[in-house]
């Protein structure tokens, strides 16, 4: 059966169109980059340095713009149900990509099916830290004032079901203490609280709380990652204050809905890894306690794929539940 000329047309006009969108991506608008959390926390400093590099590097006009609550999922929620033409992406992280569909019981959007891995931007540990004035010194410090007060001492974090949240978690598993859990929506406010003595320590991702202890109002007891990190030499691993074996952190990586053409991940892809390449830009992000991934979308799909089934682990034996 030969096809009708009106059928060749219309398929011949739309691979043209296609083509020309591939093309002319980003045209004469600007690229909204919708970030999750307030500003202040990791997620918001790596976006906005995102954001700068390529309006600088690629001469596209992108937008950093702060959608926070649920724990990320506002922000998330914006970016799936958007025009899946490249000019709304977001920057996801561990918490609302691979954490909140176990978390919480009624999720707006399906990370594996909603929205498109672009590329990985970086990862970070987390760093818990104390104000200038705690009594704790160190981490085995506030291991012993837990253990004698058993559910006493409190641990703030950006949110219910956050990285740090269950990195605390785990941690309180691997010492065998109970500490007390007190969520924030974000990590500004728990720094705030921190300094002003509400709470006596915060699991913080290292962007977050970098300027606080190199400043002296916060102490750092310990960071979360195997190996200690550069912009923190001073501050000792979980593991190697005594607890041999730990290591966790976060990541974060660039998002676009579903059914957003693959030659526009395609090109923006290419464009984020160029930048991650950069001097400058690997300078900032180690200045900030994190460290550059890139890569290709499949291998942010595979990473995704397999922390999804991990953190599911974790959020359900924490017992952490958000209706």
């Amino acid at each position: 059966m030969i096809p009708s000329c009106r059928w060749v047309s219309a398929t011949l006009m739309a691979f043209i169109a296609t083509f020309a969108f591939a093309q002319e991506f980003p045209a004469d608008r600007a690229i909204r980059l919708i970030v999750p959390f307030p500003p202040g926390g990791g997620t918001d400093i790596f976006s906005r340095a995102v954001a700068m590099k390529l309006t600088e590097s690629a001469k596209w006009v992108v937008v950093a713009e702060n959608k926070p609550g649920a724990g990320g999922n506002i922000g998330m929620d914006v970016v799936a149900k958007a025009a899946p033409d490249g000019y709304t992406i977001g920057m996801g992280q561990t918490s609302d990509l691979a954490i909140n569909p176990t978390l919480y019981s009624k999720l707006p959007y399906d990370p594996l099916k909603d929205l498109a891995p672009i590329v990985l931007i970086a990862d970070a540990p987390v760093v818990l830290v104390v104000s200038a004035g705690s009594p704790f010194k160190s981490l085995a410090d506030l291991v012993a004032a837990a253990k004698a007060k058993p559910g006493e001492v409190t641990f703030a974090s950006p949110g219910n079901g956050t990285v740090s949240h269950l990195i605390g978690e785990l941690f309180q598993s691997a010492a065998g203490i109970k500490l007390q859990h007190i969520p924030y929506k974000g990590a500004a406010q728990a720094m705030t609280d921190l300094i002003g003595g509400q709470v006596q320590s915060f699991m913080a991702s290292v962007p977050s709380a970098l300027v606080q202890i190199k400043g002296g109002t916060v102490r750092g007891l310990a960071v979360t990652s195997a190996t200690r990190v550069g912009s923190l030499p001073g501050v000792p691993t979980v593991a190697e204050s005594g607890y041999k074996g730990f290591d966790a952190n976060t990541w974060y990586g660039l998002v676009a809905p579903a059914r957003t053409p693959t030659n526009v991940i395609a090109r923006i892809n290419a464009e984020v890894n160029k930048i991650l390449t950069m001097p400058d830009v690997r300078e900032k992000f180690a200045a900030e306690g994190g460290g550059p991934l890139g890569g290709s979308p499949q291998d942010f799909a595979d990473l995704l794929e397999r922390d999804y089934a991990k953190w599911r682990k974790a959020v359900k034996d924490s017992g952490a539940k958000v209706d």
